[in-house]
């Protein structure tokens, strides 16, 4: 599957957008939605996956494509808005078909549409990927989890079969006692 997101639509989306404000605030909230990207997509979808950043009033260095954990991100320098470059990027997909717009613009999504693309609104794609991780992450069911309820009748079965009919917990096995003879005698001392 090819992948293109709106960057800063997802970021505002996720709620990511805003916690660090300050100097530099900008960059660690791209970094951690790009980090966020980078475990949310599955491995194989990583290096077709491209996050587009609007970069028109963009501090002067900064690259205009770079690549972070195998997604490329681009910085929409030269462009009106990164909407136009999602739209350039669109239009040169080979293979609409299998593209996933990431984007709450409907003018972008109109524009994966033109092409047959599928694209879906930044807030629900965030809450699958969110809910995807969940799951994952899950814990497996322990093996001191609770046991099922026994079925009608299996309490009594077993309890008889451990009966002890001689009620002072001697319990003797074959005409012999259970455990060996001396065995235990250390603690009894």
């Amino acid at each position: 599957m090819v992948l293109i997101i709106d960057g800063y639509n997802l970021m505002h989306a996720s709620g990511i957008f805003g916690r660090g404000r300050g100097p530099g605030g900008f960059e660690r909230s791209r970094l951690a939605l790009l980090n966020f990207v980078a475990e949310s997509v599955a491995p194989t979808d990583l290096s077709t996956t491209t996050v587009v950043f609007d970069a028109r009033q963009a501090p002067p260095g900064l690259p205009r494509r770079l690549v972070h954990r195998e997604i490329t991100v681009l910085f929409a320098a030269g462009y009106e808005s990164a909407d136009e470059l999602i739209e350039e990027l669109i239009r040169a997909t080979s293979a609409p078909r299998r593209l996933l717009v990431v984007s709450s613009d409907h003018r972008v999504q109109r524009a994966a549409r033109r092409r047959r693309a599928r694209s879906v609104d930044s807030d629900q794609w965030y809450a699958e990927m969110v809910r995807k991780r969940g799951a994952k992450e899950a814990p497996a069911p322990s093996a001191f989890t609770k046991p099922v309820t026994p079925a009608s009748g299996e309490v009594e079965f077993w309890l008889a079969q451990f009966d002890d009919e001689q009620g002072d917990g001697d319990e003797e096995v074959d005409g012999g006692e259970i455990f060996p003879a001396g065995y235990g005698e250390d603690v009894e001392e």
